[in-house]
């Protein structure tokens, strides 16, 4: 599957909005906040893509704006405050350390409207969104079991929140089913975008043994690192192929534009409502990069065709029989796992070596 952006095919889904909206009507304001700097060409990157993707549809009937590099905290509850107070209609949240924050700024403004993306606290003006990151890994995961010469998989990690924990039980289990001498080796670098940290991560990990590299980081550090001591690794967030033409194997594409334009149209036509919304591979949230032509077209064709089974519906991704990291039984033969597990899943399944920072 190829990265699309749906900029024209937004723009003329929202043609009817537009037109129908009345011209002396001021532009609705859109504000969104992002915890890094929007040329990290990972995840903040692709928000403000979708951003873009906002402008291009709605035309002169909505004003954007962003603030980049907001530290999760208290600081993030100043900005949103500012961005509440300056007029805006609709905010757009984009880590999921904001989430209190959101929620505790949303309540003293109940005619903005709130949307916070990886969280799971609502309001009656604060809808929830994200993405199950999950699926990709779990067709990376494949291709990197199959890659791998030294059984040493690199996973670059940020936080231990369940979104990251997921993502490298998904990835592991899809390893591990095709080979069973993997292993994976993890380093924590308590952040979301800070290249220097990256990159070292990298190198420690490639020290240890990995050839090939996965992240659940924003820059494209690990992806220079692994170009230049000739190892693999997967695009995150974004494709990053500029930057590691031989590392790269494929990614996973987050694309919020779609949403962002459904949801801004959702308040010009006042249908907006507070929903929990969690996309995947199916509905285009999340897509899987091209493949390298470095990854035989066998294996190309196993990872195609799990992801083709996940939008069928056919496959699960977290479908046992599973065991949790120390032997408990999870997940039965054929049994799935539930959403609500998966949301507040803090623990490693059977396989993984190391523990889960607290």
């Amino acid at each position: 599957m190829f990265k699309h952006r749906l900029l024209a095919a937004a723009a003329a889904v929202a043609g009817a909005v537009l037109a129908a909206a009345p011209g002396a009507a001021d532009p609705l304001k859109v504000g969104f906040i992002y915890v890094g700097p929007i040329g990290d060409f990972g995840w903040t990157y692709e928000h403000d893509q979708g951003r873009l993707a906002v402008e291009a549809a709605h035309g002169d009937k909505v004003e954007t704006t962003f603030v980049e590099n907001v530290p999760e905290g208290g600081d993030s509850e100043r900005v949103l405050t500012q961005m509440a107070l300056s007029g805006h209609d609709l905010i757009f949240t984009t880590s999921f350390g904001y989430m209190d924050p959101t929620i505790n700024v949303a309540a003293k403004f109940p005619d903005v409207k709130f949307e916070h993306a990886t969280g799971y606290k609502r309001a009656d003006n604060v809808s929830t969104y994200s993405a199950r990151f999950y699926e990709g890994r779990a067709v990376i995961g494949h291709i990197a079991g199959k890659m791998t010469k030294t059984n040493t998989i690199g996973y670059i990690a940020s936080y231990p929140i369940p979104e990251v924990i997921r993502g490298i039980n998904a990835a592991y289990i899809h390893a591990k089913k095709v080979n069973p001498d993997v292993n994976f080796k993890i380093v924590w670098v308590f952040t979301w975008f800070d290249p220097a940290k990256e990159a070292d991560a990298a190198t420690t990990l490639i020290e240890q043994g990995a050839d090939v590299i996965m992240q659940h980081t924003d820059s494209p550090a690990a992806m220079t690192i692994a170009e230049e001591k000739g190892v693999y690794a997967f695009g995150q967030a974004s494709d990053m192929k500029q930057f590691g033409p031989n590392a790269r194997l494929s990614s996973i594409i987050d694309d919020w534009a779609p949403y962002y334009v459904q949801r801004v149209a959702d308040v010009l036509d006042g249908s907006w409502e507070s929903i929990d919304t969690w996309h995947g591979i199916k509905e285009g949230m999340v897509e899987i990069g091209e493949f390298s032509d470095q990854i035989p077209a066998d294996i190309q064709a196993e990872a195609q065709a799990i992801s083709d089974a996940i939008v069928s519906g056919e496959y699960h991704t977290f479908t046992g029989p599973l065991n949790r990291q120390d032997g408990s039984p999870w997940l039965a033969e054929g049994e799935t796992a539930d959403d609500g597990t998966l949301l507040g899943m803090n623990f490693y399944v059977e396989g993984i070596e190391g523990s889960i920072p607290q």
